[in-house]
């Protein structure tokens, strides 16, 4: 199975082209969003080309095709614009040996695991910070944000290839952190 992810898009237009473009060409079944999708939020400076109305727009292009969880700046309205439900705060992918936990990270996150099996795989946002890392026997990787990068890290998104998590540069397509789960 090979999935992309992406989170906190917080309504950056050239950050949505961007993501739905390497989509495209990944050949990833399925375009996971971790949240934050069209709102800035309040603590965020406005991302580069904010046009909610337009990601949802673009996102619904890839409808069919989108597993998404719900971040802490989306909302109800949010809901109303897109045609994939965000309004759940996990989603679960089943794998052969172990599952992919996806959330935003404001409920569930590295500080407020939720049950979680050896093998596991925490898939989280919130933080804008990339991670891709084995804490004792749960897997944690964060894709970073592909708008509003923190911590002196570039814009990123992730992939899920042959067993291995990787986060990547957005613009550059280098690997910024990697880490391979369970066979």
């Amino acid at each position: 199975m090979k999935l992309m992810f992406a989170s906190d898009i917080h309504g950056s237009l050239p950050a949505t082209e961007r993501v739905l473009q390497l989509f495209a060409e990944s050949g990833a079944q399925w375009l996971v969003l971790l949240g934050d999708l069209l709102n800035h939020g309040p603590r965020n400076a406005l991302p580069e080309g904010y046009a909610p109305a337009q990601v949802a727009g673009r996102l619904n292009e890839q409808a069919a095709r989108i597993i998404a969880v719900r971040g802490n700046c989306d909302s109800e309205v949010d809901q109303m614009l897109l045609n994939f439900p965000i309004t759940a705060p996990w989603q679960q992918v089943l794998m052969d040996n172990q599952r992919l936990f996806l959330t935003h990270g404001h409920l569930f996150g590295p500080d407020n695991l939720p049950p979680l099996g050896a093998g596991d795989v925490l898939v989280y946002g919130h933080t804008h910070l990339p991670v891709a890392e084995r804490r004792d026997e749960i897997i944690h990787f964060n894709p970073g944000s592909v708008s509003i990068p923190k911590g002196g890290n570039v814009a990123s998104y992730g992939m899920l290839d042959e067993k291995v998590l990787r986060v990547i540069a957005l613009n550059d397509q280098r690997v910024i952190a990697q880490v391979t789960i369970n066979p």
